[in-house]
């Protein structure tokens, strides 16, 4: 099942890019966005899906659920992308944010109830965030052409093959029963979509055209966390941007 929704995903993420290199008239007008007419097509899909059925039910759970448990979902949750991460920051020579983020890990894992607690951030331990797409910028793999998948939202192609790598490790998609699986897949993304409700609005209002701006906050978010040098920290928000010493123009 892991191997047929990966594959799904880059199946999606291919029939987007085959049908952007048709031949529209107000195509390629971005260097960084040559697929825009199909990208923005697929945003406004994601938009109609997220207006219809993942916001309302994101509010519905951020009003029925104590903030207790939904940080307890939260924390748990990212203890596990903690645990790539750590991979990535390895695989990218940062040993102080390997060590950091890995230490987190055990902290959380051991104290705070497989992560349910976030002790680490208490103890001043920061997240550095890192996933397969950061790490083969890093490493010069050029990122692409933008493009918007179906539900994925904002990536490009290098991130889509990363992202499949990602998903690949996620230690969630390993756990039996099938039905434990889906329900904690469910349920973090319901959680991960109440956590960004108190953006909605600021994005209407600073954004005259949504797509534009989400477009151009990815691609500089993407640029800054595939530099060399020393990590911003995350406040454990998974806002942060690694480096500070500029190695590649995406």
């Amino acid at each position: 099942m892991k191997e047929r929704l990966i594959h799904g995903m880059l199946l999606a993420s291919l029939t987007a890019l085959s049908v952007g290199c048709a031949n529209l008239p107000d195509q390629g007008l971005n260097p960084q966005d040559p697929f825009e007419t199909t990208n923005r097509r697929v945003s406004d899909f994601n938009d109609r899906l997220d207006r219809n059925l993942l916001r309302p039910v994101a509010v519905q759970y951020q009003q029925a659920t104590p903030e207790l448990l939904r940080d307890g979902v939260g924390n748990f949750f990212g203890n596990l992308a903690d645990i790539w991460s750590t991979a990535n920051n390895a695989l990218q020579l940062k040993p102080v944010e390997t060590a950091e983020t890995g230490l987190r890990v055990a902290v959380n894992s051991v104290f705070g109830i497989y992560g349910l607690i976030d002790w680490g951030t208490r103890l001043g331990l920061q997240r550095h965030n890192a996933d397969f797409g950061q790490t083969l910028g890093y490493w010069g793999v050029p990122a692409g052409p933008y493009v918007v998948l179906p539900i994925f939202g904002p990536s490009t192609v290098r991130d889509t093959l990363g992202m499949a790598v990602d998903m690949d490790q996620n230690l969630w998609a390993n756990v039996d029963p099938t039905s434990t699986r889906y329900t904690g897949t469910a349920l973090r993304l319901i959680d991960r979509r109440a956590e960004l409700l108190a953006m909605d609005k600021q994005l209407e209002q600073v954004a005259l055209d949504k797509y534009a701006f989400i477009r151009d906050a990815y691609m500089q978010r993407r640029k800054a966390q595939t530099r060399r040098g020393a990590s911003d920290k995350d406040e454990g928000n998974g806002a942060g941007d690694s480096g500070k010493e500029e190695r590649y123009d995406q």
